[in-house]
């Protein structure tokens, strides 16, 4: 029996790790806006608009989560 283990090593300072955080939420925080730009926009379009682009009123929120997480 094969056993495999995998150790990390972090050396990080603590100023390493708080610029990541403050990275990370600022991320966050650049995806949610474009989130909500797109769920903006595309709920101001009319149902024939949003047709012509290919687009379900039901669909909004799954274009808007691709849009800003890539899901």
């Amino acid at each position: 029996m094969a056993i495999a283990h995998s150790i990390r090593s972090f050396d990080l300072s603590i100023g390493e790790r708080v610029s990541a955080i403050i990275a990370a939420l600022a991320e966050g925080r650049q995806r949610r806006k474009v989130y909500r730009q797109t769920m903006r926009e595309l709920s101001a379009l009319s149902s024939r608009e949003l047709t012509d682009l290919g687009i379900h009123r039901s669909m909004i929120t799954r274009v808007a989560l691709e849009a800003a997480y890539g899901k």
